[in-house]
């Protein structure tokens, strides 16, 4: 293989081969040969070289666009306003917020007491942090009910295993407490000293443990107040908007179980809420005599229902928001005179106001075909102001607050775009593609205005499809670097995600996995089909479980795209789901079967990409993935590329780059972050214009 530069020069490139160390894998009968086991141990220095050995090879291959690359990255850190403020919620006393410094990779924590013309005190910098650290991340951050504490947990690996700091607010100094090994997860009691927080397991790092730690005391001596069993859930702590309440929530893929604790009595015993059935799922919050439960109890698309504090027995729930059928309740906010939910309909979020006086309610109107909005930050029960969020394809992301009472919008902030940003320059819509099975499948589009429909675009078609999650239409600054030269961008919203209801979710998962896929392709023909593109300028990309999909995809219909970029991608499915020691395996039995189960080890086999390579062509692949990715292991996407190598008949590009001091995120810092962004627009862009 080789690559000719701009100055038409030939460089020779050999590609790594790696190593064929053939390990026979048997289940249900059926013996299948893995010639790249052994990459799954991140220790061993012939993997580690390996890795490396992609990486220069990808690093060879794309030399000759160094100067684009470098180009992209400036361009879009251009258009970011370097020196930022988050806008400021006002949480009792303090008014908090974020920003960050010209430079400078990480945010800046600080509040102001009482008025925004208030001194600012800085209660954490993450810039300080991270010095010295390839990695750096925040997690958690809880401040205590004084406010004079603050609890912070940070990650210098990419693996999400956090330690736990204090600082005192009043001092500034740092306290001796130090706790490691944790989630990241945390809620402070009332009585300012007792912080709950979650561990996670050493080796799955499901999180399935709540700790109670006292100030001052030794972290060893910490009191474990639940564990959860089931290998299945998950378990998270929070404080309920009232502050009454510490919750500890047991989550898996369809069902819940909540326990509650009175946040005043934190040496208390947690009750049980309401016990864990299958195939119910249910949030809780608190306000005033009752708490209010959203519920898919007999309610495909979910209800709200309030029972008594005296009494959390389902017979004694009662009926805040009937279910409907063509509308998906999401989420709801408690305030003293206004109830607010968050519903989706026709693959659009709506937010409803509703006031406890049973006049008045209402929808906030956005006027777009294609947007995203959002419930924000909003911790003050005692107010009439509703902080949401809002952006669309078009529109850059905008903080409001509403007033319910007098319907008032009034923007706070808009993302500012430096370098002379236009929106009127281009143009959001939202089309639909048919499937085979005569489901609809809705893609949002948005390209420069005066894009001719002849085919002749390069388009790129984004697409996730799993676990309920929702892809909807945001804007990225980043994106104008594709849009400026002539990209179109889709955001295909296929079955697997929720944005068309509980069903649409349940259409995509199990043994109906295989639906995320086709959607995608008939979305893809469908632009092709419209004129938008045609298969030799169109490429596909997606991320996790959206690599999934990009893998599945190009075993399927590889003529019908000139490139794909898979990201951290879950491509070794059935491997994966067979090994209950790999993080988040155990817990994803009802999103992907348990292959433990011969019809779902035979349903899962069929699609999973790594299995499914053959003899063929296939289009050009870049394929990223970070050495300590905690949710999709690395040697996942080093296995595919490996096997890709070997078997694919063409003469298109493969390439690995494997970060080898992240996680499942990427890099961190914002303009670590852009670079990364910054190379794969060149690996596009490089083979529009081969």
């Amino acid at each position: 293989m080789s690559v000719t530069n701009k100055q038409e020069t030939t460089i020779p490139l050999t590609p790594p081969i790696a190593s064929v160390k053939p390990v026979t894998l048997e289940k249900h009968g059926r013996a299948r040969i893995d010639p790249y086991y052994w990459l799954n141990d991140r220790e061993n220095p012939e993997v580690v070289a390996y890795l490396q050995a992609e990486n220069d090879y990808t690093k060879s291959v794309m030399a000759h666009r160094e100067q684009l690359e470098k180009e992209l990255f400036e361009e879009i850190k251009g258009r970011i306003q370097q020196t930022d403020l988050s806008v400021p919620y006002k949480l009792d006393d303090y008014f908090y917020y974020t920003r960050f410094e010209e430079g400078k990779e990480y945010p800046v924590f600080c509040r102001k007491k009482e008025s925004l013309e208030a001194e600012e005190n800085i209660i954490l910098n993450a810039n300080v942090l991270a010095e010295g650290h390839e990695y750096f991340a925040i997690g958690g951050m809880g401040i205590s009910y004084k406010q004079n504490l603050l609890a912070y947990a940070i990650d210098t690996q990419g693996r999400r295993i956090y330690t736990i700091q204090f600082k005192n607010l009043d001092t500034g100094e740092l306290l001796a407490d130090t706790i490691s090994g944790v989630s990241g997860n945390m809620a402070w009691a009332n009585d300012n000293y007792t912080l709950f927080y979650g561990k996670q397991d050493s080796t799955t790092l499901r999180s399935y443990q709540i700790y109670r730690h006292v100030l001052g005391t030794d972290p060893s001596q910490d009191v474990l107040v639940y564990e959860e069993k089931d290998d299945t859930f998950s378990v998270a702590v929070f404080k309920t908007k009232s502050k009454r309440y510490v919750m500890i929530a047991s989550h898996q893929t369809v069902s819940s179980e909540y326990r509650y604790v009175e946040a005043d009595d934190p040496g208390g015993t947690f009750k049980v809420f309401l016990p864990r059935t299958r195939d119910h799922e249910y949030d809780v919050d608190h306000y005033q005599d009752s708490f209010y439960i959203r519920t898919n109890w007999q309610a495909k698309n979910f209800r709200l229902m309030k029972t008594l504090v005296s009494g959390t027995a389902q017979a004694q729930w009662q009926e805040v928001i009937p279910h409907r059928d063509n509308v998906l309740l999401e989420s709801f906010e408690l305030f003293r005179d206004h109830l607010v939910v968050e519903e989706r309909k026709e693959g659009l979020v709506n937010i409803r106001i509703m006031p406890w006086s049973g006049e008045g309610d209402h929808y906030l109107d956005f006027g777009e075909p294609a947007y995203l909005a959002g419930v924000g930050e909003n911790p003050d029960f005692n107010t009439s102001l509703l902080r949401f969020g809002y952006t669309s394809m078009t529109t850059p992301n905008s903080v409001f607050d509403y007033d319910m009472i007098t319907h008032e919008k009034t923007l706070l902030k808009q993302e500012e775009v430096l370098g002379g940003f236009d929106p009127n320059k281009y143009c959001t819509e939202r089309v639909w593609a048919m499937a085979a099975d005569g489901t609809r499948i809705p893609i949002s589009l948005v390209y420069q205005k005066g894009c001719a429909k002849d085919g002749n675009n390069p388009l790129l078609l984004y697409g996730y499809g799993s676990y309920g999650a929702c892809m909807d239409a945001n804007f990225s600054s980043a994106r104008l670097s594709l849009l400026d030269r002539g990209f179109v961008f889709a955001i295909a919203h296929i079955r697997g995600g929720e944005e068309l209801g509980r069903h649409w979710y349940e259409d995509g998962k199990l043994l109906r996995k295989k639906n995320t896929f086709t959607d995608f392709i008939a979305c893809a023909e469908h632009l092709i089909a419209e004129g938008y593109t045609r298969a030799e300028r169109l490429f596909a990309m997606g991320g996790s479980a959206g690599g999934l999909l990009i893998g599945a995809v190009v075993n399927m219909r590889p003529e019908l795209f000139k490139g794909a970029v898979a990201q951290v991608p879950f491509v070794d499915v059935i491997t994966t789901m067979l090994d209950p020691n790999i993080p988040l395996t155990t817990g994803e039995y009802d999103e992907w079967g348990d292959p433990n189960q011969q019809e779902a080890f035979e349903y899962i086999l069929s699609y999973s990409p790594y299995d499914n390579v053959e003899p063929k062509a296939y289009p050009h692949l870049l394929v990223t993935t970070g050495l300590h990715d905690s949710q999709v292991q690395y040697w996942e996407p080093a296995k595919w590329v490996a096997k890709l190598r070997t078997m694919k008949t063409d003469d298109h590009r493969l390439l690995l780059k494997t970060n080898m001091d992240a996680g499942h995120g990427g890099v961190s810092g914002r303009f670590r972050r852009l670079k990364e962004l910054a190379f794969i627009y060149t690996f596009l862009l490089d083979l529009v214009e081969a």
